[in-house]
C-alpha cells in the first residue's frame, strides 16, 4: 500500500510538472518583414486581378492567416516604424506629420521600451536588417560642412534593443552606403549623382555605390542572420524592414519583365522573392516549424508625382490597382493610405489557409509578443498596443480585440476607426498635394466633392468611401471625436494609468 501511495504521489508530481511546463509561455522565433510602400492590391492573395506575381507571400497566406483589415499606424514611413517598435503612436512625439529627414536625431527615446529590448530581456537574440529611418546620433558637420564618417554613430538600432544591425538608414537619403551596427561600411566620400532616375537628395556615397544592389545586399544579410541564429541556443527575433518597393524603383536585371505592371511591378516581384529567400533559409536551418513569420507593409502605395508610374499611373497604364478597390494611397487618411497586406505563419499554432477580419494595427506587435512570452508590460510601455494573439491563433471572440484604432496621414490629419465606422477629423482625407486622386480616377468611381468639415464612412456598407455621412450621422461623429479626445488626453488608447505625450497635439483639424 505504501509503495502504491509513493507511486501515486510520483505520478501526480509528474503530471503537475508536465502541466506546469505546458502552461509556460511559448517563445518561438519571430521574423517580421516590413515591405516599404507595398499596396493592398499588389499582392495576389488580396487582389485576384493583380498584374504582379507574388507566389511566396501568397504561399504564406495559404500556410497561415491573411488579415483583411490590418493597418499601418500611419500613412507614411517613420511614424509607422516608431509605433511598430514601441507600441506607441508616433503622433505622441515631436513627429506629428511627414517623416524625419536626413541626419535627424533619434525619434525613439533612449528610455523607451522597444519590441527588440523586450524580447532580448526574454533571452532572444535580436537583429535588424534593412531600412531604419528612425534617426541616429550622427556626427555634426565639421569644417567644410563634412561629417566624419570614421567615427561611430551612436543611438541607432543597437542602442534600441538590437544585438546587431545591417542596412541603409534610408535608401534615398545620404549617406549612400550600408551601415553595420554603429559604423558606415566604407567611407562615403563621393558626391552622388542627383536626378529623377537616380539619387533625389544630394549627398555623399561610398565609391561605386549602386542602388540596384541594396535589396540583394539586405536579402543576403538576412539569410546569413537566420543561418547563424538557427545554429544558436536562443530563440531569435529578426526585424527585416525592406527598402522595396519604395523608390528608387530599381529591380535587378533578372526581375525585369517579371510582372505586367512595369518596373514597379518587377520590383514587387523581387520583394516577394526576398520573402522566399527568408522562408527557404528558415527551412534549411530546421527552424521553420518554430518560427512566427509576419509579412506586411509600412503604408499604402506611392502615387504619381513622386515616382515614374506611380499608383494612379499604373491603373491607367497597366490596369493594375496597387490600392485594390480602396480609396487613397500613401499619405492619405483614406483606407488606401494605411490598410495594408498582413499575412502570418506559425506552423501548428496559426490555422492554415485562414482569414481574419479583425481590425489590427502594427502597433499591436508589442502587446502581442508580451502576451506570447508571458511578460507584463510596464505602465508606460505599449500604450497603444493591443494583444492580437487570439486573432493570430484563430480563436473565436464576440468582442473586438481593439477598442478603436487611430489613423494618421502624411500631413498630420487624424482619423479614428471603431467597429464599422471611421471618422476623418479633417475636411478631406487626401494628403497628396502634388497629385492626389486624379479627376479621371475620382469621376470613374463616383466620388464627389467634400464640402463637410470632416468625413464619416461606414466601411461595411461603403468600403470604397464614396458616401460621406458626416452631416447626417451627428451622434456617431460626436462619439468618435470624444473617444479621440480621450486617447489624446490620456496619453494612451489602451487600459492603464494616464501617460504624458511628448508634445501638444492638434488632433482636430476640422474647420469651425
Amino acid at each position: 500500500m505504501a509503495v502504491r501511495r509513493v507511486l501515486a504521489a510520483l505520478l501526480l508530481a509528474f503530471h503537475c510538472l508536465a502541466s506546469s511546463r505546458a502552461a509556460e509561455p511559448v517563445k518561438p522565433n519571430v521574423v517580421y518583414i516590413l515591405a516599404d510602400d507595398l499596396g493592398y492590391g499588389d499582392v495576389g492573395c488580396y487582389n485576384a486581378a493583380s498584374k504582379i506575381p507574388t507566389p511566396n507571400i501568397d504561399r504564406l497566406a495559404i500556410e497561415g492567416v491573411r488579415f483583411t483589415d490590418a493597418h499601418s499606424p500611419s500613412a507614411v514611413c517613420t511614424p509607422t516604424r516608431y509605433a511598430l517598435l514601441t507600441g506607441r503612436y508616433a503622433w505622441r512625439t515631436r513627429l506629428q506629420q511627414n517623416v524625419i529627414g536626413p541626419f535627424a536625431p533619434p525619434l525613439i527615446a533612449g528610455k523607451q521600451l522597444t519590441v527588440a529590448a523586450l524580447l532580448r530581456e526574454q533571452g532572444y537574440a535580436t537583429a535588424c536588417v534593412g531600412k531604419w529611418h528612425l534617426g541616429w546620433g550622427w556626427p555634426k558637420p565639421g569644417d567644410g560642412g563634412r561629417r566624419d564618417f570614421t567615427r561611430p554613430i551612436p543611438d541607432g538600432p543597437t542602442a534600441r534593443g538590437f544585438d546587431s544591425y545591417f542596412g541603409t538608414d534610408v535608401p534615398n537619403y545620404p549617406p549612400y552606403c550600408f551601415l553595420e551596427n554603429d559604423r558606415t561600411v566604407g567611407i562615403p566620400s563621393v558626391a552622388a549623382p542627383v536626378g529623377r532616375e537616380s539619387f533625389n537628395i544630394a549627398g555623399l556615397m561610398v565609391p561605386d555605390w549602386k542602388l540596384v544592389d541594396v535589396l540583394p545586399g539586405l536579402a543576403r544579410r538576412a539569410v546569413e542572420s537566420i543561418e547563424k541564429a538557427a545554429k544558436g541556443d536562443k530563440p531569435f527575433f529578426l526585424y527585416l524592414p525592406l527598402t522595396s518597393p519604395h523608390y528608387p524603383v530599381v529591380p535587378a536585371a533578372e526581375f525585369r519583365g517579371k510582372s505586367k505592371a512595369g518596373a514597379y511591378g518587377d520590383f514587387v516581384a523581387q520583394t516577394d522573392h526576398v520573402v522566399g529567400e527568408v522562408l527557404a533559409a528558415l527551412k534549411r536551418g530546421g527552424v521553420a516549424e518554430k518560427t512566427l513569420v509576419i509579412v506586411t507593409s509600412d503604408n499604402g502605395p506611392e502615387v504619381s508625382g513622386e515616382v515614374k508610374n506611380g499608383a494612379y499611373d499604373r491603373v491607367k497604364d497597366f490596369g493594375h490597382a496597387s490600392m485594390g478597390t480602396l480609396r487613397g494611397a500613401k499619405r492619405d487618411a483614406w483606407e488606401g493610405g494605411h490598410r495594408v497586406p498582413f499575412v502570418a505563419r506559425w506552423p501548428g499554432k496559426i490555422p492554415a489557409c485562414s482569414t481574419s477580419d479583425e481590425t489590427v494595427c502594427h502597433a499591436d506587435l508589442m502587446a502581442t509578443l508580451a502576451a506570447m512570452t508571458g511578460v507584463k508590460l510596464p505602465a508606460d510601455a505599449g500604450v497603444d498596443s493591443g494583444n492580437i494573439l487570439p486573432a493570430l491563433l484563430g480563436e473565436k471572440r464576440n468582442a473586438p480585440l481593439r477598442e478603436a484604432t487611430v489613423h494618421h496621414s502624411g500631413q498630420g490629419k487624424f482619423a479614428i476607426r471603431r467597429g464599422d465606422w471611421v471618422l476623418i477629423l479633417a475636411p478631406t482625407g487626401d494628403d497628396n498635394r502634388k497629385q492626389g486622386e486624379p479627376p479621371w480616377f475620382r469621376t470613374d468611381r463616383g466620388y464627389g466633392p467634400h464640402a463637410e468639415a470632416g468625413e464619416l464612412y461606414n466601411l461595411v456598407t461603403d468600403p470604397t468611401q464614396k458616401q460621406n455621412r458626416y452631416a447626417t450621422e451627428t451622434a456617431k461623429v460626436h462619439e468618435l471625436a470624444t473617444l479621440m479626445e480621450r486617447y489624446v488626453t490620456d496619453g494612451r488608447s489602451t487600459p492603464g494609468p494616464k501617460q504624458k505625450n511628448d508634445a501638444d497635439i492638434a488632433w482636430d483639424k476640422r474647420t469651425k
